[in-house]
């Protein structure tokens, strides 16, 4: 009796000294907490390893990556030299101005007989002189193809920003990842400091013959899961920040230190169609590919024009002060007139690039469509994502706290003899599983809103 009353005493001893699994857990920091512990006023932070590393935030990975990533400088320049498709094509509706200026060593008075010249009388002369020619009309032909050029390019600056917000989305996602795959880290480097306590404690109690080495085991094997849980976490976490690094356009190998909002996220709109109607009015994408499609039909307009005649005028003025005139004495010339150009056959040339333009107008509209249906699926689903997320956060909160009372109950059911060490184990395992769900789910839910924001238009 005395000695089963001694074991007790020496049960009740080790409890006191066994970490509390839920106490442990209310230090670790939440995400929250994780974020106020980061941003503790220094651009700088220390890492576990004594290295310095650079804090980072959401909006300044945003700005980094709108910087410094290619796609951006690629979509900026196509924008710019779409801008001077519409002064070439403007072009044509400006007068054409050339100077001259001619030398000719000739046979005096011979003539070609052979070739097509205007002229076939050949004279030593030189000559100076300028050439001016200026399109009267071609009834609409070059008007559309200048507004055809004038949309492509407002289109190209709609492709623009729509890259700039597709590269502030993709920032975000991966860094809402990188956070995320950092809190997971954490959780399993707190689980391994956890159970190699328990471990060490049920080593001692074995080699005391209080406990069956059936219980070291489990301890062990227990701990080797959450040592591979660590390596799994850092995996993950060092491929994400490899991806933010990626975006952000850099090719160092940089470690940031990163940091959250600390305001909760905003909350999501009250129905899946208030987004819808927001991002048909806002969409970057959609506005380009209408832009597009009004482009085709000022096209298709000037591919029939080619059809009506062009009217033009042109003139010419010059001086030959070296040179033979057999019917003149003055030594300056000048010519103006009008020509009209009228189409009358080239093989169908113009019926068919007419034709083609039609086609290509009806296909672009189609385009449109096309795009309204997937932005109205898409819309759909990141604000269902994102309602799912935010619920998400209250039932992992709730689950953790089910999870470290488990743990409280297990813990004190073995060390009383209650229980054996499966029972500790597996309450071991869900509050690890708690926890990483409940320090993922407030970045899962930010990643979600950033998602619908980018659906919906309205990027930041």
């Amino acid at each position: 009796m005395r000695k089963r009353i001694a074991i007790l005493i020496e049960l009740l001893a080790i409890s006191t000294s066994l970490p509390c699994f839920a106490q442990q857990n209310d230090e670790l920091p939440s995400a929250p907490e994780a974020i106020a512990y980061f941003t503790l006023g220094s651009s700088m932070q220390v890492a576990p390893g004594g290295d310095v590393r650079e804090i980072l935030t959401r909006q300044q990975a945003e700005e980094l990556a709108l910087k410094n990533n290619p796609r951006i400088s690629v979509a900026a320049l196509l924008a710019l030299a779409q801008k001077q498709v519409v002064r070439e094509t403007r072009s044509a509706e400006l007068p054409s101005l050339y100077g001259n200026a001619t030398a000719v060593g000739a046979e005096e008075a011979s003539r070609l007989s052979s070739g097509a010249l205007s002229a076939s009388r050949l004279l030593n002369h030189i000559g100076v002189g300028i050439q001016l020619s200026q399109l009267v009309t071609d009834f609409g032909h070059t008007h559309n193809l200048v507004a055809s050029s004038s949309l492509q390019a407002e289109a190209a600056e709609q492709s623009a920003e729509a890259t700039r917000e597709d590269i502030e989305l993709t920032a975000d996602l991966a860094f809402y990842s990188a956070l995320e795959a950092q809190a997971t880290l954490r959780v399993a480097q707190s689980t391994v400091s956890e159970r190699q306590s328990v471990g060490d404690q049920i080593d001692a109690l074995t080699a005391s013959k209080l406990k069956s080495t059936l219980d070291q085991s489990f301890a062990q094997a227990n701990l080797s899961q959450a040592k591979l849980l660590v390596l799994d976490s850092q995996n993950r976490a060092d491929a994400a920040m490899a991806a933010l690094i990626d975006i952000l356009g850099s090719t160092t190998d940089h470690h940031y230190h990163l940091v959250d909002d600390v305001a909760l996220p905003s909350a999501i709109a009250p129905s899946a169609e208030a987004v819808v109607s927001l991002a048909l009015q806002q969409r970057p994408d959609l506005k380009a590919q209408q832009l597009a499609h009004d482009a085709d039909v000022h096209f298709s307009k000037a591919q029939h024009e080619q059809l009506l005649p062009t009217i033009s005028a042109s003139g010419v003025i010059g001086s030959t002060p070296v040179g033979s005139s057999t019917y003149f004495d003055q030594n300056w010339y000048g010519a103006g007139g009008v020509n009209v150009s009228i189409p009358i056959f080239n093989g169908f040339k113009f019926h068919a690039e007419a034709s083609e333009a039609d086609l290509r107008a009806k296909a672009s509209d189609e385009q449109s469509r096309q795009l309204i249906d997937r932005i109205v699926r898409d819309v759909r689903t990141a604000w269902l994502a994102a309602n799912t997320a935010q619920q998400r956060m209250s039932v992992t909160a709730q689950l953790l706290k089910q999870a470290n009372m488990a743990v409280e109950l297990a813990q004190t059911r073995y060390q009383l003899g209650l229980s054996s060490i499966v029972e500790l184990s597996q309450a071991q395992l869900q509050q690890t599983q708690a926890q990483i769900a409940d320090a993922n789910a407030r970045f899962e839910y930010e990643a979600d809103l950033a998602t619908l924001r980018f659906q919906s238009g309205s990027q930041p």
